[in-house]
């Protein structure tokens, strides 16, 4: 229950990142496209990311060299 409302406090700290840093006004519709293309790009970011972590961390020798 925790982690699900950490994964829900942070894409909800996103938006309002994205919100306040484009200036946008939610109540006209222009502003809401945008903001759902730059919120998906944002969370497309964070999947591409994590690939590339997990992918690194799974590459890595875990084992002691003995």
């Amino acid at each position: 229950m925790k982690i699900l409302m950490f994964i829900v406090i942070f894409l909800l700290i996103g938006a309002f990142f994205i919100i306040s840093e484009n200036k946008l006004v939610m109540s006209k519709e222009e502003n809401r496209k945008i903001f759902c293309e730059k919120y998906f790009l944002w969370l497309d970011r964070i999947f591409e990311n994590t690939k590339g972590l997990t992918s690194y961390v799974v590459k890595m020798d875990w084992l002691p060299n003995e």
